[in-house]
């Protein structure tokens, strides 16, 4: 084994290490950039390589950052904290019912916004909301816990609510359209499986009925956490509030269906996920006059540095080796048939996202795949049965993520704990069945729609 090949690998299980340790919160852009550093500096990734690498990753980043940014503009209006109210309204009492407007509220956020934004976004309402009803630790577990599983993997039905399905999107050459037309069915009706399922694990946690309030739940999130010198909401005000929030999710609603239009006719979908996030910042200044430089503080900017350091120790991978050993071992695999080729594949990217994360995991997928020189169906139904294994299968560990381990650190600053065990519990019986079954409806969705 060469000097670049040992090196580049022990470069990538140490940053790895350290992604999943995260020594006093280290943000895990730094082990990332550092581990891109040392790349850099053998010579293993050229300069020629780096505008490859930007010109893969800059749209992808592009258009989750303006996302996010609609998502700190739509929590600064208040949104978030209307939705948790909402929902506490909804569920009108029952512990049931408030799991799946969970289950709903997860999905919706992370197809409007993105799986890591969602994540952020979602995670400390639903601690708000499930303290508010004054729940006990244990029963708020399984809201917390279901709630993450379902909003990382939501990720799975359109692409760009993953930055690195959308970099994998420009590696394999596939419109944003396309892949939603092949997927979408599939990994939705996966997803339903898959919250039925967590549902009958979690069952008998759940709380039948939440506790009995005598007072209104709006006026607790609004008055404690947007009008603390208001006593009372009156019933106009509250129409007034759900009029204008949901005029606000109707316009994002309509921006997400444009990313569409936009990869159908061929126009960069980070020109109108961008156009979008300005229009709801001019929004945002007109109604609440709030200065607009407060994004740039709130705004996850390492999000594109992890990017494009993890993509430089892959592509040092890709140049020191990996792939083309890679492609031997599966080549005789994918040449048995598509059936046979996308549950190897789709497992082999749940097994590798589950100890090195799923971000280097599809990566790697992808680049392999590339090199196989397969025909453009079985090329994309392939790389489709690689994203249900980074989107789902990676969920069978708490570190198989960037979104769950923003979720766990999320919950640890809240002082929030979930144990492995806790975790386990759930996933090992959930992701394999969920990974598997939407598998099987992805290669017969594409065999009945696609391959004739």
């Amino acid at each position: 084994m060469s000097f670049e090949i040992q090196m580049t690998i022990f470069v990538f299980i140490m940053t790895m290490f350290v992604i999943f340790w995260r020594p006093r919160g280290l943000n895990e852009a730094w082990p990332a950039s550092i581990g891109a550093g040392i790349i850099l500096l053998t010579g293993i990734v050229s300069r020629g390589d780096i505008f490859d690498i930007i010109d893969k990753i800059a749209g992808a980043s592009i258009t989750i950052i303006a996302t996010i940014v609609m998502a700190v503009i739509l929590e600064s209006f208040g949104f978030f904290h209307w939705a948790a109210a909402r929902l506490a309204s909804l569920a009108k009492g029952s512990g049931y019912r408030l799991y799946w407007y969970i289950q709903l509220l997860c999905f919706l956020m992370t197809l409007l916004f993105n799986n890591d934004g969602s994540i952020m976004i979602t995670t400390p309402i639903l601690i708000l909301l499930l303290k508010n009803l004054r729940l006990k630790p244990h029963e708020q577990i399984p809201y917390l816990l279901s709630g993450a599983l379902i909003a990382t993997a939501s990720s799975a039905p359109i692409g760009v609510s993953n930055i690195v399905n959308l970099i994998a999107l420009k590696i394999v050459h596939m419109t944003l359209y396309m892949h939603t037309a092949m997927m979408f069915i599939p990994a939705t009706l996966g997803l339903l499986f898959m919250s039925w399922l967590i549902y009958v694990v979690v069952k008998n946690k759940l709380p039948k009925t939440l506790p009995d309030f005598s007072y209104d739940i709006e006026e607790i999130f609004f008055t404690k956490h947007f009008h603390p010198l208001k006593k009372t909401i009156s019933v106009e005000t509250k129409r007034k509030r759900t009029q204008f929030m949901l005029r606000i999710l109707l316009f994002v609603f309509v921006i997400r269906c444009l990313l569409f239009v936009a990869s159908y006719l061929s126009i960069p979908i980070e020109i109108v996920a961008v156009l979008g996030s300005v229009v709801l910042l001019v929004w945002r200044w007109y109604h609440l006059r709030t200065n607009p430089v407060d994004i740039l503080k709130k705004t996850p900017w390492h999000i594109l540095i992890f990017a494009f350091s993890m993509y430089v120790i892959i592509y040092g991978l890709h140049n020191a080796g990996l792939t083309a050993m890679l492609v031997k071992i599966c080549e005789p695999i994918v040449n048995q048939g598509l059936f046979y080729a996308s549950f190897i594949m789709g497992g082999l990217v749940s097994i590798l996202s589950n100890f090195f994360n799923n971000h280097p995991a599809l990566m790697i997928g992808t680049i392999t795949l590339t090199e196989m020189g397969l025909d453009p169906i079985t090329l994309k139904t392939i790389y489709l049965a690689n994203i249900i294994g980074s989107d789902m299968g990676s969920l069978l560990l708490p570190i198989g993520t960037l979104a769950s381990l923003i979720w766990m650190h999320i919950l640890k600053q809240n002082k929030i704990k979930v144990t492995w065990k806790d975790y386990l519990s759930v996933s090992l019986i959930v992701i394999p069945l969920t990974t598997i079954v939407t598998l099987f409806l992805l290669f017969y969705w594409v065999q009945m729609v696609f391959a004739q």
